[in-house]
């Protein structure tokens, strides 16, 4: 399974990564720091679905990998799947977590929620980012977390019940179930709070934290897996079109950049993420065809921001918060102090991948042989 989706065969999707960390991080940036460039706000602002690009692609690897032992008949290994997904992310995370509580310096709003909300990924249900905003960004581990959660789950009763060749209905009903908890979640949880105080504290904990709000890219990502995994006619008569489908994303993604303008609206809220899930999910099938051109574009550069993607994700936004500080009485231009916070965010995660990444990943290899 490992040969099958290592960057070798599917550089690709190194470029994608390094393209959501970026995104995200800039997005990031132009929200938490002072004096930036002209520039930065127009390009940022739709930073913020960096992550989306993330979800499609923890779907369509995860599933993937599921999906490949289903495909030769073998029972899926709760095991072997959770100490897969333990290693990679529960070290570096509470290294992360760690330095937040205990480094008040390092944190870039006042307050953190409580600790066990962490511990049990559940930071992301009723966050109050007025009040406890400091790592709010782990919001998204947490619906991480729950994927990982419930998807051996899922499959391992579909393989027990023999539905599994029926799947898809139940990618289509979570997919309904998704618009339809945000209709609800705008009209009966956000709209009575739009009068008050912070409306905008509301929407984010009532529509795009929650993970039943957040299932299109992950849903988005296991579609593309099934089809790439068990219907190899059709998937060839898509791989055939990779550049075009690289070219649709971006015109997706542009309706989706207008439609998201005013991210509290009804229309953005209910059908945005779906948009930009399926303008992302192309992205990810041209990544992955043969016939585009970044299937086999091999860039070192990209492939050292991929693999940092996690540790720059957990850490850029204290570090940025500290960088700024550490530099408030020295006066630079907007432009140089960006490259100053790219260069110590990358530092930053340069020492978290080396210091618990790569050991606990060695550890993991070594428990698994």
């Amino acid at each position: 399974m490992a040969s099958e989706l290592t960057h070798k065969k599917f550089y690709g999707l190194d470029h994608l990564r390094a393209l959501a960390i970026s995104y995200v991080f800039l997005f990031h940036y132009f929200i938490i720091s002072n004096g930036q460039p002209q520039w930065l706000p127009g390009f940022a602002k739709f930073g913020w679905t960096g992550v989306d690009l993330f979800f499609v692609l923890s779907g369509f690897l995860i599933s993937s990998q599921l999906f490949f032992q289903i495909k030769q008949e073998r029972k899926i290994s709760f095991k072997i799947f959770f100490l897969k997904r333990f290693f990679r992310i529960i070290p570096a995370f509470l290294a992360t977590v760690g330095v937040y509580f205990c480094m008040p310096f390092f944190r870039e709003k006042e307050a953190l929620p409580p600790l066990w909300k962490f511990l049990t990924f559940t930071q992301n249900l009723g966050l109050n980012l007025k009040d406890f905003g400091t790592f709010s960004h782990a919001w998204s581990l947490c619906v991480e977390e729950h994927f990982y959660l419930f998807l051996p789950i899922i499959l391992i009763f579909l393989q027990f019940s023999k539905l599994f060749k029926h799947a898809y209905w139940l990618l289509l009903l979570l997919f309904l179930f998704g618009l339809a908890i945000r209709f609800y979640s705008f009209n009966q949880l956000y709209l009575p709070e739009i009068n008050g105080e912070n409306p905008w504290m509301y929407w984010y904990k009532y529509v795009y934290y929650p993970t039943y709000n957040r299932l299109d890219g992950l849903l988005a990502g296991v579609a593309i897996a099934a089809i790439h995994r068990f219907l190899p006619a059709t998937w060839g008569k898509i791989s055939a079109y990779g550049n075009l489908a690289l070219a649709l994303s971006l015109a997706v993604l542009s309706g989706a950049y207008f439609l998201c303008e005013d991210q509290q609206t009804f229309n953005a809220s209910v059908f945005g993420f779906p948009l930009i899930a399926f303008g992302y999910g192309l992205m990810v099938i041209g990544a992955i065809s043969p016939t585009s051109f970044i299937y086999k574009w091999n860039s070192k550069v990209t492939t050292f921001i991929a693999t940092l993607s996690y540790a720059i994700y957990l850490t850029h936004k204290g570090v940025i918060h500290m960088t700024h500080k550490l530099l408030e009485n020295v006066h630079l231009n907007s432009n140089l102090m960006l490259v100053i916070c790219i260069v110590s965010c990358t530092m930053a995660a340069i020492l978290l991948n080396f210091a618990v990444e790569k050991p606990f990943m060695k550890l993991r290899d070594k428990l698994l042989a």
